[in-house]
């Protein structure tokens, strides 16, 4: 398994979010946004300072960690088109086959499944595109969209159908819809999880907290993920806050925070990272 981050929870300054990762032997960076611009926003001469950055400290991108997909399922999709032009684009000078996407937001109240048609019609839009472009779409499980629990999740993989269409598996967002990740969601969605995210909730007030202080199942998901012989990446994104119990901490202290708790279960469970 190889651990990457996000950065931008680190800092907004590249070079410190660089620093941070280093110093948790990270060399991968889960790359969503910098100097507070998203990925679709950055123009070509920040794209070359960035690449060149990486390049100098011997960092790789693990994925495009695109805003695709995160749209109401009603707004205008042509955009969403172009945006994907975009981020292939940074897929191939990044070097990465990855692009997160998510599954559009159904509008509050509404069945989900009223607009199924329409998501799965989107979705495979996008993934001809990827499917041309030989990179890898990644569906994440944001509540609130299409594909927030995983029987939605199973639903679009299976009917798109392509190896060009995979299985991020957020932890943190799986409980704050009310699932168990490890007993309900990792049985239907292993044979498509290609990439995870690391980090944990509670189901009383669905806090998000540092990985195995929640009800994520965190121990049980790495430890049957070794059995199971994973070796994508588990990507740290704690969206841990600096109030509350945290009150006082740094972003960078935060990341540093979660990164060693990560690390406490990876040894816990003797499955190592790199």
């Amino acid at each position: 398994m190889k651990i990457t981050g996000f950065g931008d929870e680190i800092s907004p300054d590249l070079t410190e979010q660089l620093d941070v990762l280093e110093s948790e032997g990270i060399k991968f960076l889960d790359f969503r946004s910098v100097w507070g611009k998203s990925v679709i926003e950055l123009n070509e001469h920040e794209i070359t300072l960035i690449k060149e950055e990486l390049d100098t400290r011997d960092f790789r991108v693990s994925s495009i960690a695109s805003p695709i997909g995160k749209i109401n399922i009603q707004d205008d999709f042509s955009s969403q088109l172009k945006d994907l032009d975009k981020v292939i684009a940074l897929a191939k000078t990044f070097d990465t086959a990855y692009i997160r996407v998510f599954s559009y937001f159904i509008p509050q109240g509404h069945n989900p499944y009223t607009y199924r048609e329409d998501v799965i019609n989107k979705t495979k839009a996008l993934v001809r595109k990827a499917e041309a472009n030989n990179v890898i779409l990644l569906h994440e499980n944001e509540k609130g969209i299409y594909g927030d629990i995983p029987e939605r999740c199973l639903d679009l993989l299976t009917e798109v159908d392509s190896p060009n269409y995979r299985a991020i598996f957020d932890i943190a967002n799986f409980v704050q819809c009310g699932v168990r990740p490890y007993a309900k969601a990792y049985p239907l969605l292993k044979p498509y999880l290609e990439y995870m995210h690391i980090k944990d909730a509670r189901f009383s007030d669905f806090k998000v907290v540092p990985p195995g202080l929640g009800d994520g199942e965190v121990e049980e998901l790495l430890t049957q993920l070794k059995e199971d012989g994973y070796n994508g990446f588990l990507s740290i994104e704690h969206h841990l806050g600096p109030e509350g119990e945290f009150e006082g901490y740094s972003h960078s202290k935060l990341f540093h925070h979660a990164s060693q708790a990560l690390n406490s279960i990876l040894s816990n469970t003797q499955v190592k990272g790199g």
